[in-house]
């Protein structure tokens, strides 16, 4: 391994502990001597995976670098190029300055973002349980979270960046600082459009009165922000702002990409359009009934109501799309752990969501279905049944085991 990849590799670690000071989790020696133990495997383990390379690097990431490195880097930017949104480019356009393997930047891009993950995270469980052994157990499991390693050390994916901040922004919206919450959801979405199935959370801390209307006008000015850079670089301003709409036929047409959706079990479907119209329309109603749920019982939802309605959202919506690929319920995956921690009862959902997740990876990383996809389907619609009857549980009337008992 280059030395310069395992300086940054160590540092990141170091990163990881200085997170874990700060949230004040470390006040004992045994509970600092098994962090730096799991610290270290941690990132032996996704130092060992640094130099593999996916299709996708090889088809894709690799020639974006090149094409900056020898078109001269931001000088280059204004061109057309890849279907990342813009934040993502800046990296890569930065990384084509180095002389250090971009597959090894792009990996320790995702991994740091893996440690942001894990910290916001635990301080989202925060909000409901305080208690530290708990804490700390959350973060590693998220920091060796089977589909977490594999995302960005293996893959070289960055799905940790988009749902590292979206999860950070709940966690803020919970500790009531929303301005720091749209900032950091604003961040999320910037990186990837999949933060949308998160961001109707924010509809939920409004009817609690924790967020209010102005809030929301921050996300637009936030975002103008995050893209002026490129638009300084020659980008086109509107371009800019709408790339993702003018992204959409480039997620193909296939109902399903190795995907544990819903259309893993009703894939014998001849007519596609109309059943992606139904899709896309059970997901807008399936959403509408979550939201209108929340504001009924706004005044008696809980951090862990709102905890399990953002689950049902990362679970459910995803879940009910046509068009979805094996990495799309990477923000389920991470949920579930959290929830699972909150709500120990329910603790099922988490192994039953990462399963889903899993048979996705295994048939791109390995090009063969260990399982198909329908027995992943199946065990989100498990996950969805455990986390609605926590939501009624947790909403239901102060009286209602009196009631019950009569």
């Amino acid at each position: 391994m280059d030395a310069r990849v395992l300086i940054l590799l160590c540092l990141e670690a170091l990163f990881a502990l200085w997170l874990l000071w700060r949230a004040q989790v470390l006040n004992s020696t045994p509970r600092l001597v098994v962090s730096l133990v799991l610290i270290a495997a941690a990132f032996v383990v996704r130092g060992l995976c640094l130099d593999y390379q996916t299709l996708d690097y090889q088809n894709f990431l690799s020639h974006w670098v090149a094409f900056y490195r020898t078109h001269g880097g931001f000088r280059s930017f204004s061109y057309p190029l890849g279907n990342y949104n813009i934040p993502y480019m800046y990296f890569l356009c930065l990384f084509s300055y180095l002389p250090i393997s971009d597959l090894c930047l792009i990996k320790l891009l995702s991994i740091f973002f893996d440690v942001v993950l894990a910290y916001a995270s635990m301080r989202l469980l925060r909000t409901v349980n305080r208690k530290e052994n708990v804490l700390l157990a959350c973060f590693f499991v998220i920091l060796f979270l089977p589909t977490v390693i594999l995302n960005g050390a293996l893959w070289g994916q960055c799905d940790s960046i988009y749902v590292a901040l979206a999860v950070l922004a709940v966690a803020y919206a919970m500790e009531d600082r929303p301005i720091l919450s749209v900032l950091c959801f604003t961040l999320s979405f910037g990186f990837k459009l999949q933060a949308v199935f998160l961001l109707p959370i924010l509809a939920v801390f409004w009817f609690r009165k924790r967020m209010k209307l102005w809030h929301f006008l921050l996300f637009p000015v936030f975002y103008v922000l995050l893209v002026l850079p490129a638009v300084a670089l020659g980008k086109p301003f509107l371009e800019t702002l709408t790339l993702y709409a003018s992204q959409t036929g480039s997620i193909g047409d296939g109902l399903n990409y190795n995907s544990p959706s819903i259309y893993a079990i009703f894939w014998r479907v001849q007519n596609t359009e109309s059943a992606a119209a139904l899709g896309i329309a059970g997901a807008f109603t399936y959403l509408a009934a979550l939201l209108l749920f929340a504001f009924f019982r706004r005044k008696r939802l809980n951090d862990r109501a709102i905890l399990t309605l953002l689950l049902l959202m990362a679970v459910g919506i995803p879940f009910l799309l046509p068009h979805m690929h094996d990495r799309y319920f990477f923000a389920a995956d991470v949920l579930s752990v959290v929830f699972a921690f909150a709500c120990p009862l329910c603790s099922a959902a988490a192994p039953l969501t990462q399963f889903a997740s899993l048979l996705g990876y295994h048939a791109y990383l390995k090009m063969r279905y260990l399982l198909y996809m329908d027995h992943g389907a199946r065990a989100l619609i498990g996950v969805l049944l455990l986390a609605f009857a926590r939501l009624l549980w947790e909403t239901r009337a102060p009286d209602w085991p009196e009631k019950a008992k009569n």
